[in-house]
């Protein structure tokens, strides 16, 4: 089941940034990342965000997080995340599919670092375009991807 998470609750907040730390985590090894930004995110910002997060509720667990910013040009997917215990459970793209059918946009916008596989993998299942490719200032470099809707 899929819900939206009311992050301006402190242990709402606790909980997704919990999901967002394991998930990272992992990332970050993908990535042979050794300063990660996403790492560092302060609970405060998860709590004060303007963006919209949904959860994947399975069991009464919150087992994958997708953060949303939207507005009549485009949706832009900030972070999809799903805890490691969750894993290759379908969770990603449900929360994808969620997304396409919630918001309705021409252009959904997504980014992530080049070498994770498992994502840039999910991004393009969903027809997701590359359109630009960056190095970060923290040594990671980063794709950004598109899916235009007709």
């Amino acid at each position: 089941m899929i819900e939206r998470l009311e992050n301006n609750n402190i242990e709402v907040s606790q909980k997704i940034r919990s999901v967002f730390q394991a998930s990272y985590k992992i990332e970050a090894e993908l990535l042979n990342a050794i300063d990660f930004p996403p790492l560092k995110r302060p609970l405060e910002s998860y709590i004060d965000s303007e963006t919209e997060f949904f959860g994947y509720i399975k069991g009464k667990e919150l087992a994958g997080v997708v953060e949303i910013k939207s507005n009549d040009e485009f949706t832009h997917i900030c972070s999809l995340v799903v805890a490691p215990d969750f894993f290759k459970q379908g969770i990603a793209s449900a929360l994808i599919k969620f997304v396409f059918n919630t918001f309705d946009s021409q252009l959904f916008i997504v980014e992530t670092g080049l070498e994770n596989g498992p994502a840039t993998a999910l991004y393009k299942k969903f027809h997701f375009k590359e359109v630009k490719q960056w190095n970060t200032d923290h040594g990671v470099r980063k794709i950004k991807f598109e899916r235009r809707i007709k």
